[in-house]
């Protein structure tokens, strides 16, 4: 059987995953009676609650005799480590593009490695039966993004479709028959060419692992497309990295092909095919698995380099162990080891004393991921606020610089960008009317300044505006940049707080605790309305009195607290402070220092 590889690629929430739903359904993938859910591919619990893809997951259909083996990618760039892996193992790329909000930045992103890779894409403009679609706007700016990124003629020479992946078409026309899918699937057969690898059955058997994951049958498993050769289950060969160097021998205990939404056994992988090997102890992402004659690796995309880094350790607060079954630090070093084995995004370093972890990854969104599913797992920890990582070259300093896109109200930009031209040291690169009363804006802006800005960007623009951000490049060092404005009400006492003190305590600041709420001293419950740090007592009751008198047994109405999700949270912390996760609350808090680091600190000032 003859076989096309495809990868879909889109910007967050442009509904690549609701189309792969219909290509699955219509290819007959699926009975007509099976109840199978929305969003299929999106099989983790986060990737399901926040409606993005994390992780880059295969499958496979049959149209008219050829098996299409599709590869549904993250959106957003800090995933960018599977996209990157990911659109090796592949010979064509499906854009998807809302026909509404047009090319965003992930978009560029991908497409970019796509291009660079001479991948020559399909254009499908999403969702034209929207209200405020305008596909012919949408089709030029993909245009100008393909010539902007250094397309060659026969990639800006791209077929395009008109589509709607809920409702299950797409047709070449605006004005076409709307029925279903199959239109796309001949483009598909028409315009991907055949794995060229195909040609390559009679050589020795190559494979490049693209992604790592684990069996509780299997164990350690690994998926690629099979470069050369073919290999059936039992046949041994080696594991090469990526510097040539040989890992280890072993047999092949099983392969695994992907066929619809499961996997199954194959008594032969071809070349050309994408599979998955069982059996190895030590190959990981990036290594070659071949025959024993071959002495050369195959060459590996490179990965971009992470842009911050978070200190994970272990929660040594008052309330420590009473959430969490796993609180130890070797528990939590071998953890963040697996999760850096299976993400090449991710490095892990162990910091003096072994108590704590640096973690470097690509942004904030990736490291609340990675919290939240250890947070699930009953860990508890300790998080610092991140850090961008420069870097040295030449004899100066840089540092990450990101390209943010900006779509917000017009009544709102003057205090946009102010904020990211101002104090948060940004360029603005372009500005234009997106339609419908609103403005898209086009910044650089230092990583640094944007730790934290999220939150202040919704306050500014009232909970409107839409803010998307992708690593740009390296710049030289723009100097300070203020942090958080505000100062923070820290408790002087343990106990549960008590309402008639946070009533009390509502002119000092926001809260971010409700009465009965467990403290301890040096937890932060508040935000200070002024630029300093106050401490208080969210402990202290009411006087009683036996004499009665009118107003004194009023009822005591608080203002709701604000309660912060994981990624607010790291964000809003100083250098300071620490963000205490466990599997059932998350707590702001002062870090608890010794007395030669309270000196330290304030000899720095």
């Amino acid at each position: 059987m003859s076989f096309r590889n495809i990868a879909i690629i889109a910007h967050v929430d442009h509904g690549k995953t609701t189309l792969v739903d219909q290509l699955l359904r219509q290819s007959g993938t699926w009975r007509e009676n099976q109840d199978v859910g929305e969003r299929v591919m999106d099989s983790g619990d986060i990737e399901r609650e926040r409606g993005i893809t994390i992780l880059a997951k295969a499958t496979s259909v049959e149209w008219g005799g050829v098996r299409i083996n599709i590869v549904d990618t993250p959106g957003h760039a800090d995933f960018g480590g599977e996209v990157e892996r990911i659109l090796g193992m592949v010979d064509g790329v499906c854009l998807l593009v809302d026909a509404a909000e047009g090319s965003m930045p992930q978009t560029k992103f991908v497409t970019q490695k796509a291009l660079a890779l001479g991948l020559r894409p399909i254009v499908v403009l999403n969702k034209v039966d929207k209200a405020d679609a305008e596909p012919d706007r949408v089709l030029n700016e993909v245009f100008d993004l393909f010539a902007n990124l250094g397309a060659s003629d026969e990639q800006l020479d791209f077929p395009h479709l008109y589509a709607s992946g809920r409702s299950g078409w797409a047709d070449e026309t605006l004005d076409g028959p709307r029925k279903d899918l199959s239109a796309l699937f001949a483009l598909v057969l028409r315009h991907v060419p055949e794995p060229a690898q195909v040609a390559r059955r009679d050589e020795p058997f190559r494979m490049l692992a693209t992604t790592l994951g684990h069996d509780p049958f299997l164990g350690r498993i690994l998926t690629g497309r099979v470069e050369s050769g073919t290999l059936a289950p039992g046949a041994t060969v080696k594991a090469l990295s990526r510097t040539g160097e040989r890992l280890e021998q072993f047999r092949v205990s099983r392969i695994l092909a992907f066929r619809g939404l499961g996997q199954q056994p194959l008594d032969l992988a071809e070349a050309g095919d994408i599979v998955t090997l069982a059996g190895m102890s030590k190959a990981t992402v990036a290594d070659t698995i071949c025959a024993a004659e071959v002495d050369a690796p195959l060459p590996a995309q490179p990965i971009d380099p992470p842009t911050i880094s978070v200190t994970f350790g272990i929660n040594d607060s008052p309330l420590a162990g009473r959430d969490g079954k796993k609180v130890q630090s070797r528990v939590i070093r071998e953890r963040l080891l697996r999760e850096a084995e299976s993400n090449v995004a991710i490095r892990v370093t162990d910091t003096p004393g072994g108590e704590a972890f640096e973690v470097a990854g690509r942004g904030e969104l990736q490291m609340g991921v990675l919290i939240e599913n250890m947070r699930r797992e009953g860990f508890e920890l300790s998080i610092s606020r991140p850090r961008v990582l420069m870097r040295e070259e030449g004899g100066a300093t840089l540092e990450p610089v990101e390209e943010v896109t900006i779509d917000v109200d017009d009544e709102f930009t003057g205090a946009v960008v102010e904020k990211l031209t101002g104090p948060r040291k940004g360029e603005l690169s372009d500005m234009r009317p997106s339609g419908h009363g609103k403005t898209r804006i086009v910044a650089l802006v230092p990583s640094r300044g944007l730790i934290g800005y999220q939150g202040e960007f919704l306050t500014d623009t009232r909970g409107s505006g839409v803010l998307n951000r992708i690593f740009h490049g390296w710049a030289p060092h723009k100097g300070p940049i203020q942090g958080r404005r505000q100062g923070v009400l820290v408790s002087i006492g343990s106990g549960e707080a008590v309402a008639y003190a946070l009533w009390n305590l509502e002119d000092r600041g926001r809260m971010f605790i409700n009465p009965q709420d467990p403290v301890y001293e040096g937890m932060i419950i508040g935000e200070h309305s002024r630029d300093n740090d106050l401490e208080v007592n969210p402990l202290k009751g009411k006087k009683l009195t036996n004499i009665r008198a009118s107003g004194t047994d009023e009822a005591v109405r608080l203002t709701p607290p604000v309660i912060m999700s994981l990624e607010q949270a790291i964000a809003y912390i100083d250098d300071d402070e620490l963000v205490e996760v466990t599997p059932h609350a998350i707590r702001l808090r002062k870090r608890f220092l010794d007395p030669h680091e309270r000196k330290r600190m304030a000899r720095a000032g």
